[in-house]
């Protein structure tokens, strides 16, 4: 669970600390995954691994593009 954030934590300290955390998190998730290419326990075949990680690496570009072209909020006066 992520702490809650202290009143004057830095923004930029802010960021490190749950960028860190969530970067972790997935990258745990991943190896997690990777347990599952064991062919002696699972069985699959390569249209299944190809749908895994096309949707992986659209969900990637699509967070990445969050970080350079960030969401523009309503119209405004």
């Amino acid at each position: 669970m992520e702490r809650q954030p202290q009143k004057n934590e830095h923004p930029r300290d802010r960021f490190k600390r749950l960028a860190t955390k969530r970067t972790n998190d997935v990258l745990h998730r991943l190896k997690v995954l990777g347990n599952c290419s064991n062919r002696n326990i699972y069985q699959y075949d390569e249209e299944d691994i190809e749908k895994i990680f096309s949707e992986i690496e659209r969900k990637v570009r699509e967070t990445k593009a969050k970080f350079h072209y960030p969401k523009k909020t309503g119209f405004k006066l």
